[in-house]
């Protein structure tokens, strides 16, 4: 009897508006992160990234697991999710505590980040992440690692962020329903700069912006840190129901058009290109111009970029992201629209694509996959020894009783 082959797996789960990603990494001897696996599957049942139908999004799940699992050789037990939506909420806080032993000792740097957690926020919302931005030792601050320093007065400051509990939770529920445990639940944007930002953005000062397909994911860093995060409700799919509307051509029709000849400046699209577009109904094909299709476009991106500006400075961000900004996800991708953001901004922008990850090249430099990817990448800093068991030597008894279990966990 062969020995079972132990791999050590990480999965990551994006659950967005318009299709759900899964990729599974695996985690080398080195420490490197290689996709093994990727399925992905419209999604059915989430608006502006919340679920709105159970069902519809469990199949999604399913199939773009099922999908993962069959090029990775693997089944996947448990699975990083990304969340997102409008009623994701963030802020900043400050906690104090005096240093015992006139040392900073870990249970010191616990007991601060305790500290500025303890705010009173409503009973609807659950904390997802409170993320460490800098620590102030007797007023000396710009200090990440603390531990080891003398003082008898720890400061952090920190950047929470709260999501709708009924969200979470049957977002959570959509999971464990496919016989999945979920590890965590993590920011999308955060997610996403794992996977596209350069640290000498993040100590400069950076704006990402991550355009899926119902919301578009802001967060702003600045000394290494996470210093703002926000969600607009304005991404691809309000671009496709414009489309749908002008042209009175079917939604699924108008994304197929923006997907092949999309374009957000008209000057970088040929007027002489003539596009067939179907029409509503029984009513005749019509031929319209990629000049006329970017003249529709063009409006949303720029209403979009136009909100974005106003939110950094609402939030007295705009003067530290002195890099400029970087856009990604896969409404992103569109030709004319880095161009566009330049001309609102007046900043330097640029596309980003996932890094330092190998494996499938479709994934590793599509900038659509980047908050999976960085779901991988987070999940190797916070459970670097994960490990599954591949295919070749079998589940296990083990596994299936989990899976069994996990299922009546999500359905009872």
């Amino acid at each position: 009897m062969s020995k079972r082959e132990v791999r050590n797996l990480l999965v990551g789960l994006d659950i967005g508006t318009s299709k759900v990603v899964c990729v599974v990494g695996e985690v080398m001897p080195d420490g490197r992160i290689e996709v093994v696996g990727e399925g992905a599957a419209p999604s059915r049942g989430l608006k502006k990234g919340v679920v709105v139908n159970i069902d519809a999004t469990v199949q999604s799940i399913r199939r773009a697991v099922e999908n993962a699992e069959q090029m990775a050789g693997c089944r996947a037990q448990s699975v990083y999710v990304g969340v997102s939506g409008a009623h994701i909420k963030s802020f900043n806080s400050t906690g104090v505590v005096p240093v015992r032993n006139r040392e900073v000792h870990e249970r010191d740097v616990e007991a601060v980040i305790d500290a500025a957690r303890a705010m009173a926020i409503p009973a609807d919302q659950r904390i997802l992440h409170v993320v460490p931005q800098e620590f102030v030792v007797d007023g000396q601050d710009g200090i990440h690692e603390p531990v080891g320093m003398s003082g008898v007065r720890l400061e952090a400051h920190v950047h929470m962020v709260t999501g709708s509990l009924s969200a979470t939770q049957n977002l959570q529920k959509c999971v464990e329903s496919c016989g999945l445990r979920v590890d965590k639940l993590i920011l999308q944007h955060l997610a996403s700069s794992y996977a596209v930002l350069m640290p000498d953005e993040r100590d400069l000062g950076v704006c990402m912006v991550d355009i899926g397909g119902g919301t578009s994911d802001i967060a702003v860093f600045k000394g290494g840190s996470v210093r703002h995060t926000a969600v607009l409700p304005i991404a691809g799919d309000q671009v496709t129901n414009d489309i749908s509307v002008a042209f009175r051509t079917p939604v699924p029709y108008a994304e197929e058009i923006k997907v092949r000849f999309g374009c957000a400046l008209p000057e970088f699209a040929a007027s002489d290109e003539m596009i067939e577009v179907k029409s509503v109904g029984e009513m005749p094909e019509r031929l319209l111009s990629r000049h006329t299709l970017a003249e529709v476009i063009k409006p949303r991106y720029e209403e979009l970029f136009r909100f974005i500006r106003k939110e950094l400075h609402r939030s007295d961000f705009y003067d530290v992201i002195a890099s400029g900004l970087v856009l990604t996800g896969g409404s992103a991708q569109m030709p004319g629209v880095r161009e566009l953001a330049e001309a609102v901004f007046e900043l330097p922008v640029r596309l980003g694509a996932p890094q330092n990850i190998q494996g499938l090249k479709d994934v590793v430099r599509n900038p659509a996959y980047s908050t999976a990817v960085g779901l991988l990448l987070y999940g190797a800093q916070d459970q670097p020894k994960l490990a599954v068991r591949g295919t070749d030597g079998g589940a296990g008894a083990g596994y299936l009783l989990g899976r069994i279990s996990n299922w009546f966990k999500g359905n009872f």
